[in-house]
């Protein structure tokens, strides 16, 4: 299918094939009709995009402080890759779309196949869109009309918030797309209005839909909102215009009657000016999009619903009742049209909206010609595939409950072939290029939203991009997966992939429960006797411990006999609270979704198994809130060491994220965020300092794939995968019941999921 996409790095904008949507839980699966360009939202994305670096900069001068700090900690080269590969990733255009419902994901009711919906889907042939940012269109409404619902709703939002009475005067500022739908929901709310703009063609269009209007350009407004007022004030103003300026909100203020109220939709300067409001003790709010339910996960993403007893108008319900009021005739969108385009020339509309040629409401026109297989296609070839497979053969060893060893014959040694599941960030800001960077052959992409594995795919030079998982563990060419998708589907889809016989690398955390981990365990056991010598590797990202850094750590280390004191500090920096990270159930806390690598080093470095922990979490003996992204966690080891590990997120960013320090026999280490690192008390060694970070990604990557050409035992045992793993689970219990976990059987005496033989560790 065909989707519109803009760069913010050049401003470009182009039609692109992208795989269609998957269809998720709570999701429906819609063939768009059409769909309405917001003039004013993605023509400032156009031309951020066009802008220079600099002015980039000066638009967002909260980011360049973030790029000065980690220029700071992370070095100069990282933070430039990190700032154009932000910059170089496209973004979907459009957001009022209008089309048919093609399929309903589960725990949908409310749709069916062959509705005609609006909804907030991009300017794409096919969109996937959860069930609460739908809305049915009655049959009194036509495609075109209906294309309006989302955009006029955030007018209808800030209406709600000013709370206008019958008879009331308002003005309202800027009569752009939204703006003019304001002025009629306005008058269908029996308010007299005043309409203010430069523009003679949108002044005249207000005064038909039965505003009064005032000429920016040809004079001071207040005089004329004092007449339209009859000397009163106005009872408030609605700004929907776009500028930088300050004037607009100096102008409402000074146009309203004493408790007047404002309400801001656009975007404008907020220089506010004490005066303006105090003496009249004005009200003025900020309105937020569509209604209640904007950017709640829990809402939006979710599908749970606020109880119209408590939240009477959400976005679907402002949706609905943007399209009631086009069918009985009191909003008429027909009169805002402009332009319409072909989807094929959406690049010559958004040509328009940068022009100064005079437009309004922008529709794009989807083809209702083309067959439903096409637009529905899940995988899109872009190479030919390599050479088929050589097989070769290796063996490891691991022990039952007993201690009896049992023979795992190791995977057959072949050539990595390899899909990526999961395009976001991280993948392709980290992984990928680290697979490339070690040549491997790059079979396929997946993302669920087929956009960015389409990204990925034509950037890194995959064969295929999908939205079709389960092609992915069907494909029999594809003997390696990589698991980069979120956290709670790690589990899940390392089984799928192990059944399938492939190897798997996930990138951590490996499981967010004891009975996820279990159910990986039984089915890597269970595969591993079923497949022989075909036994696939498993594996898991904690690249730290392949860093050139860590490895001279550990050979210094290896030279001393004594118990090590590990202290570990790192000021990971808040994420907002609404993340998914934070959801126990989608991302298992930050402790289990990153704090995990900082156990798996220490337990690397100590080359010994960890015997006990204990922790406690900031806030649990006070009123602040508990969260595991502020804990201090002591690890014991069963060779008499143990590690501290501090991961506090009420740091400065300005500091460098990591730094580890190991005392041991009258000697120390310390290392500074993977950069410098100094010894003291070695003789033949004293300091190993890089020019810019490496936390062993790419060397991680190789052994990953060395491990499968030659068919040697995997990169990390199974046995430490599963401890690092367990323990991650056992500080957040320690720091809950604030008492000492042990993890020494029968703490590792994890049962498997589908019989009743435990696979243990061995001693």
């Amino acid at each position: 299918m065909r989707q519109i996409l803009q760069s913010l790095a050049t401003g470009q904008t182009e039609l692109v094939d992208v795989p269609c949507p998957a269809i998720g839980t709570g999701q429906v699966l819609i063939q768009s009709r059409i769909s309405l360009v917001s003039a004013g939202t993605e023509r400032m994305l156009v031309e951020f995009g066009k802008a220079s670096l600099l002015e980039k900069a000066r638009q967002q001068p909260d980011k360049v402080w973030q790029v000065l700090d980690k220029v700071k900690t992370d070095g100069l080269v990282p933070t430039l890759t990190a700032v154009r590969s932000k910059l170089d990733q496209p973004i979907p255009l459009g957001y009022c779309n209008v089309g048919v419902v093609l399929e309903v994901g589960q725990g949908v009711d409310q749709f069916q196949p062959g509705d005609r919906v609006a909804s907030n889907g991009p300017h794409a042939e096919v969109v996937s869109v959860p069930k609460n940012l739908c809305a049915k269109i009655p049959d009194g409404v036509t495609d075109e009309a209906a294309a309006f619902t989302v955009l006029g709703s955030i007018g209808l939002q800030g209406i709600r918030l000013a709370q206008p009475t019958l008879g009331e005067a308002f003005v309202v500022s800027g009569l752009g797309l939204i703006g003019l739908i304001t002025v009629q929901l306005l008058k269908a709310h029996g308010c007299r209005v005043l309409g203010l703009d430069f523009s003679p063609a949108r002044l005249e269009l207000a005064k038909k839909l039965g505003a009064e209007t005032f000429n920016l350009s040809s004079g001071n407004p207040l005089d004329a909102a004092t007449q339209f007022s009859r000397g009163r004030g106005v009872d408030g103003v609605i700004i929907t215009a776009a500028t930088e300026s300050d004037e607009p909100m100096h102008q409402a203020a000074q146009m309203c009657r004493r408790r007047g109220r404002i309400v801001l939709v656009g975007v404008v300067g907020l220089k506010l000016m004490r005066a303006d409001f105090y003496e009249k003790e004005l009200s003025f709010q900020v309105s937020c999009s569509y209604g209640p339910g904007r950017y709640d996960s829990d809402y939006e993403q979710r599908g749970h619903d606020y109880p119209i007893g408590f939240v009477r108008w959400t976005e679907q319900r402002n949706f609905e009742a943007m399209l009631d009021m086009m069918a009985s005739g009191q909003i008429d969108p027909a009169v805002l049209v402009s332009h319409r385009f072909a989807v094929d020339q959406a690049v010559e509309a958004y040509d328009l909206i940068s022009s100064k040629q005079p437009s309004l409401g922008i529709l794009l026109e989807y083809p209702s010609t083309t067959a439903q297989n096409d637009l529905r296609q899940q995988t899109i070839r872009f190479h030919t595939s390599s050479a088929p497979l050589s097989p070769a053969t290796a063996t490891q060893t691991l022990h039952s409950k007993s201690g009896q060893p049992f023979t795992i014959p190791a995977h057959s040694a072949v050539k990595p072939q390899v899909a990526i599941i999961g395009a976001g960030n991280y993948a392709s800001q980290v992984l990928i290029p680290a697979f490339k960077k070690n040549q491997a052959r790059l079979a396929c992409v997946a993302s669920r939203n087929g956009l960015t594995a389409a990204y990925a795919a034509r950037k890194f030079g995959f064969d295929e991009a999908t939205s079709d998982l389960d092609q992915v563990m069907n494909d029999d060419r594809i003997n390696a997966v990589v698991i980069a998708t979120r956290h709670d589907s790690h589990a899940r889809l390392a089984c799928q992939g192990l059944a399938a016989g492939k190897h798997v690398f996930v990138e951590k955390p490996l499981a967010l429960s004891a009975a996820d981990l279990a159910k990986v365990l039984s089915t890597y056991r269970q595969v591993c006797s079923t497949q022989g010598q075909s036994a696939p590797i498993l594996t898991v990202g904690f690249n730290r411990r392949f860093a050139p850094q860590i490895l001279q750590m550990k050979s210094l280390l290896s030279e001393l006999q004594e118990p090590k004191s590990f202290i570990m500090t790192v000021n990971a920096g808040a994420i907002p609270h609404e993340h998914w990270v934070h959801d126990p159930i989608a991302g298992g806390g930050r402790l289990i979704g990153e704090g995990c690598h900082f156990i798996d080093l220490l337990r690397f470095l100590c080359n010994s198994p960890i015997v006990s922990v204990q922790a406690t979490m900031f806030g649990q003996d006070s009123a602040v809130e508990i969260r595991d992204d502020k804990i201090t966690m002591t690890l014991a080891f069963a060779d008499g060491s143990f590690g501290t590990i501090h991961y506090l997120a009420n740091g400065h960013r300005s500091i460098a994220k990591e730094r580890l320090e190991v005392f041991c026999a009258g000697r120390v280490i310390q290392l500074d965020n993977f950069r410098r690192m100094t010894a003291v008390g070695w003789k033949k060694f004293r300091r190993m300092n890089l020019w810019q970070q490496d936390k062993g990604h790419v060397a991680e990557i190789r052994a990953f794939l060395l491990a499968i050409e030659q068919g040697g035992p995997p990169p990390i045992s199974l046995e430490e995968l599963a401890e690092v793993t367990q323990v991650s689970f056992d500080v957040i219990k320690a720091a809950e019941t604030q008492t000492v976990i042990r993890c020494l059987p029968p703490a590792w005496q994890l049962k498997s999921h589908s019989t009743d033989e435990p696979l243990a560790r061995s001693a």
